[in-house]
């Protein structure tokens, strides 16, 4: 058995983490009480391909993105223990803090704990802790009531289960025997059991001759098919796809030799991929090809979900997602909620898949991507992936609920406050620019406060940034930008980017 890393993993008894995992349920019934004392591990590790993710900048920045439990904070008997591969900046932390409603932060402060493994190195977090027994034993010390902690993770593989029995600790999330149903080949099955529409396509390819196969069949059964997709099982906000253009194609005994011909010049989203590496990473994770969905109008709403220990299921949200990158696969963004038109369809598809999943076990938050193509006056949609883990359109939903107080209306798809009235955002992990490399966190709390780039907890509007920690070598930043309607919420962005460019060209 091996762990993410292709090492031996040194607990493969699963029974073991079963009656690790048994220890949850009783736990989460007790927390009905918000007073309820509790610990919350926070191990933001993104236990993943190395080679893709060394292709989306500032990656190891993205162990802030969970930074939005802090909120967790507001809960005056509730304790957090924050671990990251580098010390996470003062500035940044009392950034979070004194967004707490309710609570002095000089009080939520007491109740956090910070744990460095100080490690720049492309290992992932888990591992990090994993050899490091001494700093371990200091997240032991730093709980009061092992009874009453538990983890929560980016993602959950082998390696969370691992360090999760190493310090006796319960995960919230799902089990690494299931992460499979949500991998690409993993979730075409998952559509099909659950009867959703998805792309046509073919599973579990693990060599050239069989992805060579599927796209000849593909164009068999799709004959005026322009592209293909070919995608990883284990890619990671879009970087582990490729595109193939059938354009110029043979007919007849010709096309195998042809469609084999241009595997070498598929088009990658991942800049520094190629075939040969490509081809490796398919030797070992298998991957998918399906059609290329076209359409002159097309989004990519996602239907959020939540499987609470207790085998509750809840729709949390919908989204449409911004996609960028050569061919519109690539994760920017996202706005909430999702098309009015179509977010009650999204939400009832993926209700069916979400079903099937609890079915099988899963637990934790997850999300279910859609693409979405209008034909005249109705919008058709497909299924295209899940996700069980928490993604980029997890922690600013987080960040709505904590700074509102509101909930989410699964009967309309719409957020509303305490006091009834709706809220939307725009938010994005992706604001980068060159000029904004050499600001620091203190800078941007600066800019912030002059320009007034914050959130006002009495109207409940305004801006929230994350990701802060890349800004200043990367030159990029998050942002969440509430507000009552989109159109407001997207002028915020737009007035949030503006004032980050001017104040970048000055002194």
């Amino acid at each position: 058995m091996t762990n993410g890393a292709g090492t031996s993993a040194p607990f493969p008894e699963t029974g073991q983490f079963a009656q690790l995992q048994a220890r949850l349920a009783p736990m989460f019934r007790g927390f009905s009480d918000q007073d309820a004392p509790r610990t919350v591990i926070i191990v933001p590790s993104l236990t993943m391909d190395r080679e893709v993710l060394a292709n989306i900048s500032g990656v190891h920045h993205y162990e802030e993105r969970m930074l939005c439990y802090l909120m967790l904070l507001r809960l005056p008997r509730t304790q957090i223990i924050y671990l990251t591969s580098h010390p996470v900046p003062e500035p940044i932390i009392d950034y979070y803090l004194h967004l707490l409603p309710g609570i002095p932060a000089q009080h939520a402060r007491k109740r956090l704990t910070l744990l460095s493994c100080h490690d720049g190195s492309r290992t992932s977090l888990t591992e990090k802790i994993i050899e490091r027994p001494r700093l371990q034993q200091r997240i032991r010390d730093a709980i009061a009531d092992p009874a009453a902690a538990y983890m929560i993770c980016f993602n959950v593989t082998e390696l969370e289960r691992d360090l999760a029995l190493s310090l006796d600790l319960p995960i919230y999330g799902c089990d690494p025997d299931l992460l499979s149903l949500g991998s690409k080949s993993g979730s075409r099955k998952i559509f099909r059991d659950a009867g959703i529409a998805m792309p046509e396509g073919f599973e579990d390819l693990f060599t050239p001759d069989q992805i060579v196969d599927a796209l000849l069949e593909l164009k068999h059964r799709r004959p005026t098919i322009r592209r293909a997709v070919v995608k990883l099982n284990e890619g990671f906000s879009g970087e582990g796809n490729a595109i193939f253009a059938y354009e110029g194609a043979p007919e007849g005994a010709d096309l195998r030799n042809w469609i084999r011909s241009r595997l070498p010049h598929l088009a990658f989203e991942a800049k520094d991929m190629t075939w040969e590496l490509f081809e490796e990473k398919l030797s070992v994770m298998g991957g998918i090809v399906e059609e290329f969905i076209e359409g002159e109008v097309k989004r990519s709403p996602s239907a959020q979900f939540r499987i609470d220990p207790l085998g509750q299921l809840e729709p949390v949200s919908t989204h449409d997602q911004v996609l960028g990158g050569d061919s519109g696969q690539v994760f920017l963004g996202c706005t909430f909620p999702a098309d009015e038109h179509y977010r009650l369809e999204i939400q009832e598809d993926g209700l069916k898949a979400a079903r099937t999943l609890a079915e099988q076990g899963v637990c934790g938050r997850f999300a279910i991507d859609f693409l979405s193509v209008l034909e005249g006056n109705e919008w058709r949609h497909y299924a295209i992936e899940i996700n069980l883990r928490r993604g980029g359109t997890t922690h600013p939903f987080m960040m709505l609920e904590f700074l509102t107080d509101g909930c989410y209306d699964p009967a309309t798809g719409n957020f509303l406050t305490p006091a009834g009235h709706p809220r939307c955002y725009y938010a994005s992990d992706n604001l980068e620019s060159p000029l904004y490399r050499g600001l620091t966190p203190g800078d941007l709390i600066d800019i912030a406060a002059i320009n007034r780039l914050h959130f006002d907890g009495a109207c409940q509007k305004g801006v929230v940034f994350h990701l802060i920690g890349a800004l200043s070598e990367f030159g990029k930043l998050g942002v969440l930008c509430i507000a009552p309607s989109h159109d407001e919420a997207n002028a915020l962005y737009r007035r949030t980017t503006a004032v980050l460019d001017r104040e970048s060209t000055t002194v």
